[in-house]
């Protein structure tokens, strides 16, 4: 994309701010602009953030009624999936998708704990909660 032809449209999902992307000069150069980006943008982001709260609230019905563990209403709240829960923490996804289990997850240990809550930016006690 040309220097000149980056979206300015605006865009509600970055909050006024702006963001950088890569566009080519009139030197044909690469350099970084500003832009405060464009629609179709916007809309995509919009239904990736609805699809991650329609997730939270399964996840969380579910916790709920002791069907699955808090970890996995966390990890939608704090708008993650498993592969990035995974990327975050250091483990396999098949051992985080194994700790949505309540009776897996109620025998975690404190160190394991904690590093679910500092991936997911809450308190080891609040991982425990289902909350709100």
């Amino acid at each position: 994309m040309l220097e000149k032809d980056v979206p300015q449209e605006g865009n509600a999902t970055l909050g006024g701010q702006r963001k950088a992307v890569y566009a080519v000069g009139e030197d044909g150069k690469l350099r970084l602009v500003a832009s405060r980006g464009w629609e179709a943008e916007e809309i995509v982001t919009r239904q990736a953030v609805e699809d991650l709260e329609r997730r939270a609230a399964d996840a969380r019905r579910r916790a709920l009624a002791g069907d699955a563990s808090p970890l996995e209403y966390h990890m939608y709240r704090a708008r993650m999936d498993v592969a990035l829960l995974s990327q975050t923490t250091g483990l396999w996804r098949w051992r985080i998708r194994r700790h949505f289990r309540p009776e897996i997850f109620r025998d975690l240990s404190r160190a394991l704990r904690r590093r679910y809550a500092g991936a997911l930016g809450i308190s080891a006690e609040r991982l425990e909660e289902i909350g709100e």
